[in-house]
């Protein structure tokens, strides 16, 4: 299980946060903070913290006051903003300093739901060690802003595009679309839909394969690797 402390100066916004954790797999709460004392005190004392949701706005201190301190202290807890700051310079403070991603407030379950399995599936990626091919550097630079918004157009699954961008981005190659419907369970057809809506909003990149006759076969590959 992946441990959480969820740091909002508002106790009622902490609950709420605190219950969408609990609710994505593999992951747990393991305290909630109101204070930059009270976050301190938890990165200091939770055993196994492995990921920190950190407010900006806090009463005795800002958020990233609190992650500054957390490394001057040698503590390399993950860090993702969860705040209403939105001024670029916020922003780019919490780049500098190793916030590994950054939310907006205010955002729907979707929205904090999506960054938590890209931290987890980042976790996956980094736990093999050794060293790594550019593909490789390529998929832990992108799994963090890689997820495919939950604002589809009508009619399309935030599920659906999940799975097809999961294959493209662990793939060692371009696939095309029964590949990927072979290993999503999607149809085909679906696969295909969906593969056009990736590489429509840039996600994905249509590569042509030429056999010794016919068409050229379709195949596709996660655009960060382009």
């Amino acid at each position: 299980m992946i441990e959480v402390l969820v740091v909002d100066d508002d106790t009622r916004v902490a609950r709420v946060n605190a219950a969408y954790v609990d609710k994505v797999p593999g992951f747990r709460v393991a305290g909630e903070a109101h204070s930059a004392a009270e976050a301190l005190h938890g990165i200091e004392t939770l055993p196994h913290l492995d990921l920190v949701l950190m407010d900006h706005y806090l009463p005795d201190e800002t958020g990233l006051a609190v992650v500054q301190e957390m490394r001057r202290r040698g503590h390399q807890t993950d860090v993702i903003m969860v705040t209403a700051a939105r001024d670029i310079s916020t922003v780019q403070a919490a780049m500098r300093q190793g916030a590994l991603q950054y939310l907006v407030k205010p955002f729907a379950f979707a929205g904090l739901r999506a960054k938590l399995e890209a931290y987890a599936g980042l976790r996956r990626t980094l736990d093999g060690g050794g060293e790594a091919e550019q593909a490789q550097v390529d998929r832990i630079f992108g799994a963090l802003s890689a997820s495919v918004e939950p604002d589809l157009p009508k009619g399309h699954s935030p599920t659906t595009a999940e799975l097809v961008r999961r294959a493209l981005l662990t793939a060692e190659g371009p696939l095309s679309a029964q590949e990927i419907a072979e290993e999503t369970g999607l149809s085909r057809q679906t696969a295909q839909r969906y593969l056009k809506l990736l590489e429509r909003t840039g996600r994905a990149r249509l590569t042509l394969k030429y056999g010794d006759a016919g068409r050229p076969e379709h195949r596709y590959v996660w655009a960060t690797r382009a």
